[in-house]
């Protein structure tokens, strides 16, 4: 099945173009708001070639399709639709799309929908940043007979260009997809937030070192510029976005092209630079702290609690909002406290979704489990959690324990990372330095402990029996 036929079914099982209201995707799922989610024919999609498993989570018809295929697929379901917002416009004006799920489920698929198309950027980033890793290693470099020494400069300044460019510019790159989501105009979005980066404000790392001063505004407001910080940035984008459609609605069009994106950038700059930003970079700061204090309790019980319990959060849909909480951190001071925890339920996923692959007498599991080990290996743990781990109950708890085996073993060791959005095999390339034997072996600790326990605990071939 091609990529185009396979677009064609899925929107024909989900009720047609007529029932969609949008359509975005994310590393691995296309994700689709729908009008009517009774039309939709989800066991008929899951059946589909190449379709991995779906569900329905905060508002979004979630349909597993991998990573590359997610992109090609999306880009031909938008070509069926109209567009990715414009499914429903086939004739008339399109209605407007039901409210899905509580104010919570809402507000955090506001903020997937906002850090999901810059997650890519970074998880590059986090990779040039491993690989600058190795030309710094004397470990490393001694294989070839070379010291740091050797590096040449302009070598290691054209890897700091590969590393520093996306945090440097971070708020533009929040700035702009907020505004590309709230219905403003990305290009203004980009140049807002530049502002908040501005070289002729002192830069955020150069007050924090002490080696430059804030600017006085009023005789009582210190700014200086918000490189490394994201929530500044989302609620100037949410705010200014939201002002902008306002104006337009009232500013003639004759001088529309000239007064709105003044007015918008003046009125978004006066917002982010003396208001709300330096109120939310001072909150940004405070959660950061806390959630590094909660990782780093005493004895590992951070690690064990974040590895036992993070696998819970993809569930109920709410994970993305630690894309927040790691890009700053990567923003602050290069390193991803997260990641290497959160790695270990992953790889917890793969030990039970393998035990369960061996024990299974069904064919059918078997094709849908050895594969799912392989993915969940790899990063993607969505065919293994909703395919088979969560579908039949006792293997997800066991992942559980491997969990929090494995975040305990980081947590202990201080593991962290120099990016994000990359876990299992693939995370090895964000731990290209003296951690990588502790990054394997917490890995280790955690698949096996999944696998052991699901093996004798978790599943038997009564399950497999219908109920």
């Amino acid at each position: 099945m091609t990529d185009q036929e396979l677009a064609v079914k899925i929107v024909e099982l989900i009720g047609g173009k007529e029932n969609i209201s949008s359509v975005r995707h994310c590393a691995t799922r296309l994700r689709i708001v729908v009008l009517d989610k009774e039309k939709i024919d989800t066991k008929a999609v899951e059946n589909l070639d190449k379709v991995k498993g779906s569900f329905f989570n905060s508002g979004q018809y979630q349909i597993i399709l991998g990573t590359g295929l997610v992109n090609r697929v999306h880009d031909e379901v938008v070509k069926l639709t109209g567009g990715a917002d414009a499914g429903a416009a086939s004739s008339g004006e399109k209605p407007p799309a039901p409210v899905y799920g509580n104010k919570l489920q809402r507000a955090i698929r506001m903020f997937s929908d906002v850090f999901v198309p810059i997650i890519p950027v970074l998880v590059a980033t986090g990779l040039f940043m491993g690989l600058r890793g190795l030309l710094t290693q004397e470990a490393v470099l001694s294989v070839f007979g070379m010291t740091p020494a050797d590096v040449p400069q302009s070598l290691l300044l054209f890897t700091q260009v590969l590393t520093d460019t996306a945090f440097a510019f971070l708020p533009a790159l929040v700035c702009w997809s907020t505004f590309r989501n709230f219905g403003g105009s990305p290009v203004i979005g980009i140049v807002l937030g530049l502002m908040l980066v501005s070289p002729s404000l002192p830069s955020a790392y150069d007050v924090g070192s002490g080696t430059a001063q804030p600017l006085t505004f009023f005789g009582f407001l210190r700014v200086a510029g918000y490189q490394g910080s994201v929530l500044p940035a989302f609620a100037t984008g949410i705010l200014t976005a939201k002002f902008e459609k306002w104006l337009r609605r009232r500013v003639p069009d004759a001088v529309d092209l000239i007064v709105t994106p003044f007015v918008t950038l003046l009125v978004g700059a006066v917002l982010a630079l003396f208001c709300i930003g330096p109120i939310l970079h001072s909150v940004e700061n405070v959660v950061l702290v806390v959630v590094e204090k909660l990782l780093f309790l005493p004895f590992g019980i951070g690690g064990l609690l974040y590895g036992s319990f993070g696998q819970l959060l993809g569930i109920f849909g709410i994970h993305h909002i630690l894309n927040f909480l790691e890009i700053s951190m990567l923003a602050q001071d290069g390193w991803n406290y997260l990641n290497p925890i959160g790695t270990c339920g992953n790889v917890a996923q793969a030990g039970a979704v393998l035990a369960v692959a061996v024990k299974a007498r069904s064919a059918k599991l078997k094709q849908i489990a050895y594969p799912s080990c392989l993915s969940a290996l790899l990063g993607i743990t969505e065919p293994a959690v909703f395919g088979v781990n969560l579908r039949f109950g006792r293997p997800f708890l066991m992942v559980m324990v491997g969990g929090a085996a494995g975040g305990f073993l980081a947590s202990i060791f201080r593991l962290r990372a120099t990016g994000m959005a990359i876990t299992g095999i693939p995370g090895t390339l964000l731990y290209l330095n003296e951690q990588l034997p502790l990054y394997l072996l917490t890995n280790v600790v955690a698949f096996a402990v999944a696998f052991a326990m699901t093996w004798f605990f978790g599943f038997n071939a009564k399950m497999e029996e219908p109920a």
